[in-house]
């Protein structure tokens, strides 16, 4: 089945509150991989507030493209493997990689296609559900409306709730852990998330101060580049911790697992190297009995944890976008379904594609 052609195009989404605090819209580099058979496979790279979306969308069309069409689109393994090692003088890290993600999800979805079978069961097929956690909880919320967003997600079933941690006052975050905690109860699950904004010694602190409130995890402690200080943390305070969201291909995940620089791993599907990458990453963890739980995406990761063992769980943010895509994903009982439908399984709306496309 032969690659014809790929058409690229970006779509500027505005996000809704309380995303739209920190990040106004989000930006989705699309390729549309059609074939000679005549099936179209979707793929795209999301960034978030859209910073770098016009460095990808340059990279992919003049560095992928040409390099793909005309390829075997079931060939994807070796696809993979030329777009990583077409380009020795660049490192992949960033703006390669979400190029690359975009034309694998693309392949994967195609693959899907043509076997008229979903993705997750072509990569394995462990569950067909997989258990939420609800994310949000940005610095600019109160603790009544943490705890009011988290009991919003309770009524889903949802049972994991994340929310930030970085205002100025370190002991004011603290006690806002403790009064959610209090809020909360016991049986629901508290996630905390740093976003890269301490010091070691700052997090250490505010782990250790941590302990008896049972969060379930501490996440990206430090900045995501130094790994040797995440693995400080890591060993320093009682919570486990968790990072990866900034990561690229499974060897930046390696080295995160050789380090003991976290517990828990969250790859992004369109950051680390799409589906192929990402099933690299999930089975090198799986060796060392690390957890996958996937930066938001949640439309394609639920594909992704549905077929391995080491799942965790799927992020959902609130205030995501509800007119984006054709089949949007739905929290049933606190878990989301791995669609039915043959490929990765997502379209976007005719909406989406009217409002949002800035060009293509």
């Amino acid at each position: 089945m032969k690659i014809t052609d790929i058409a690229v195009s970006t779509m500027d989404v505005p996000n809704a509150p309380p995303v739209s605090t920190y990040y106004a819209g989000s930006s989705y580099v699309v390729a549309r991989i059609r074939t000679d058979a005549g099936i179209e496979g979707l793929g795209y790279t999301m960034l978030m507030g859209g910073m770098g979306a016009s460095a990808v969308r340059a990279y992919l069309e003049d560095n992928i493209v040409p390099l793909v069409t005309e390829r075997d689109a079931l060939q994807i393994g070796a696809i993979w493997a030329d777009m990583y090692e077409n380009d020795r003088g660049l490192r992949k890290k960033g703006i390669p990689v979400y190029a690359m993600s975009a034309i694998d999800i693309g392949l994967w979805d195609i693959l899907g296609k043509s076997a008229d079978k979903p993705v997750w069961q072509l990569l394995g097929a462990h569950r067909d559900k997989v258990p939420v956690y609800g994310s949000g909880g940005f610095l600019s919320y109160t603790v009544d409306e943490l705890v009011e967003e988290a009991e919003g997600f309770r009524k889903q079933g949802v049972g994991h709730y994340k929310f930030k941690l970085g205002r100025e006052n370190v002991m004011e975050n603290v006690e806002r852990v403790r009064e959610v905690r209090k809020a909360l109860g016991d049986d629901m699950e508290i996630l905390v998330d740093a976003n890269q904004r301490w010091d070691v010694a700052t997090n250490i602190r505010v782990g250790r101060m941590l302990e008896d409130c049972n969060l379930f995890w501490y996440e990206e402690p430090v900045l995501a580049d130094n790994i040797a200080q995440c693995a400080e943390v890591a060993a320093a305070i009682p919570i486990p911790v968790a990072t990866g969201e900034n990561e690229y291909t499974r060897y930046g995940f390696r080295d995160l697992i050789e380090a003991r620089a976290a517990q828990y791993l969250n790859p992004d599907i369109h950051r680390c190297g799409g589906f192929t990458e990402t099933m690299r990453i999930a089975h090198l963890a799986a060796a060392y009995d690390v957890k996958i739980a996937p930066h938001l995406v949640p439309e394609l990761h639920v594909s992704v944890l549905a077929a391995i063992p080491n799942g965790a769980l799927v992020e959902v943010l609130a205030g995501s976008p509800e007119n984006l895509w054709e089949h949007p994903v739905e929290i049933v009982d606190g878990h989301l379904l791995p669609p039915e439908r043959p490929g990765h399984g997502m379209e976007f709306s005719a909406e989406a594609v009217r409002d949002y496309t800035v060009d293509g």
